[in-house]
């Protein structure tokens, strides 16, 4: 899978099938993390006690192994492993928290400077399996920086941490808080919150989780007349099928928008069938390199549900720069095609094929073990795809009422696309932050 430290979809006992998922976004706000008042917080344990040494070691030796075996590159980049295991392994030993642990193996993985990298305690994989389930939530999805600080990428509308005033790209220190991601979600217990703003500034807030229905992983929007909006949240099971029983009866003169703004990435088998609904049978689209040296090349698979053959309606996919993994290997595979116009923010560049794995506590690793590139031969890590026309600050509106500069931006392009009967990449141009 393209993996990251992301948690859009629900984990499989021992190792994960293929995906495409980056490290990335916490949801805290799909699954918000319950805390006390700062100053209320006791102090940890000097020691752990001898079972929480014993499962520290346990989920240690795990995660150094299966990167020293495992990972893509075979030189793990050049470190020096054993070295690395003798300096992190006693402090992973002496954590006395799930919290301690994983900030301790998060450390650990950051020196392999690769998004896929990384672990999620078994509290955040708690949340991960309730994720298209009615639970409590605070609201707001968190993507942790190399800093060890994280932002928040979207706030949910209607949501308690929309209610409290939270807003996107505030940015949360665990070292300001009394919360981490280790810790469960509790209906109605309040979490005090300290943000700061991009400008600096300190925002004070209080969060009282309530129970919410999950939000659809996939979401068909008509409301435009000639133009279907698609929009993934994550390339979940299930998505090829119902991609294809929304373009099955398309008429060919309706223009198609794919929104995959904020998307994270997923099943690596659901890219390809988003694919398959747009470019013919058996078409190379990728190439994918093991920790042996072996390619093996990815080619266009039967998976558009019952749609018989790719849709010809003209199409332009929406990304940003939270788009990552499977959300940027597919918007790459039809630009390269010339089969899409590519619309908003540079993405990621999160792009290697993972796995996931399940540790001994519950916790989950996400591990890159092959290398990729496009078609063309782009290594797409660290790159990012770059969108034919440009919209600054692309995100998807907090609400449906909301302005959407970058969907304007996509259905205009259509609109200029059908009336010149042009194919392929748009020219690319920038689009400012007002609607069209």
């Amino acid at each position: 899978m393209l993996s990251s430290k992301t948690v859009y979809r629900r984990l499989i006992p021992a190792v994960a099938m293929v995906s495409l998922l980056t490290v990335g976004p916490v949801q805290a706000g799909e699954a918000p993390i319950p805390t006390a008042s700062p100053a209320s917080v006791p102090a940890p344990a000097s020691s752990p006690d001898r079972d929480r040494t014993r499962m520290n070691q346990r989920v240690f030796d795990q995660v150094w192994t299966e990167v020293q075996r495992d990972y893509y590159d075979p030189s793990i980049h050049g470190l020096d492993w054993r070295a690395v295991r003798a300096t992190y392994r006693p402090q992973a030993l002496a954590a006395t928290s799930d919290g301690a642990l994983y900030r301790v193996l998060d450390r650990m993985l950051d020196l392999l400077n690769d998004d896929h990298a990384g672990v999620a305690p078994p509290a955040a994989v708690r949340r991960q399996d309730l994720l298209r389930e009615r639970h409590p939530i605070m609201g707001v999805t968190l993507y942790p920086e190399s800093d060890g600080v994280y932002r928040i990428e979207r706030v949910r509308s209607g949501s308690p941490a929309e209610e409290a005033g939270v807003r996107v790209g505030w940015r949360l220190r665990p070292d300001d808080n009394a919360w981490s991601p280790d810790l469960d979600v509790v209906d109605g217990q309040a979490i005090a919150l300290r943000f700061i703003d991009g400008a600096g500034a300190l925002h004070d807030v209080t969060v009282v989780p309530r129970e919410m229905d999950a939000l659809p992983a996939f979401v068909a929007d008509r409301s435009r007349p000639g133009v279907l909006v698609l929009r993934v949240e994550g390339f979940e099971p299930g998505l090829g099928d119902w991609m294809g029983d929304q373009l099955a009866d398309l008429p060919a003169d309706t223009d198609v928008v794919l929104d995959l703004r904020a998307n994270p990435g997923g099943l690596l088998m659901e890219a390809d069938a988003v694919l398959s609904c747009f470019l013919p049978d058996r078409q190379v689209w990728a190439t994918r390199t093991s920790r042996t040296g072996r390619a093996s090349t990815l080619r266009v698979q039967s998976g558009c549900g019952a749609l018989e053959v790719p849709a010809p309606n003209a199409l332009a996919v929406l990304v940003d720069r939270s788009s990552r993994s499977a959300a940027e290997l597919t918007p790459a595979a039809l630009q390269e095609a010339g089969r899409a116009v590519i619309v908003g923010e540079k993405t990621a560049g999160a792009v290697l094929i993972s796995q996931d794995t399940r540790l001994p506590d519950g916790g989950r690793l996400t591990l890159s073990r092959s290398d990729f590139v496009t078609r063309g031969g782009i290594r797409l890590e660290k790159r990012g795809v770059a969108p034919d026309v440009a919209v600054a600050d692309a995100d998807e509106p907090a609400s449906a009422a909301a302005p959407d500069p970058a969907l304007d931006a996509a259905v205009a392009t259509l609109r200029r696309r059908d009336v010149t009967a042009g194919g392929g990449a748009a020219q690319a141009l920038s689009v400012q932050a007002s609607p069209f």
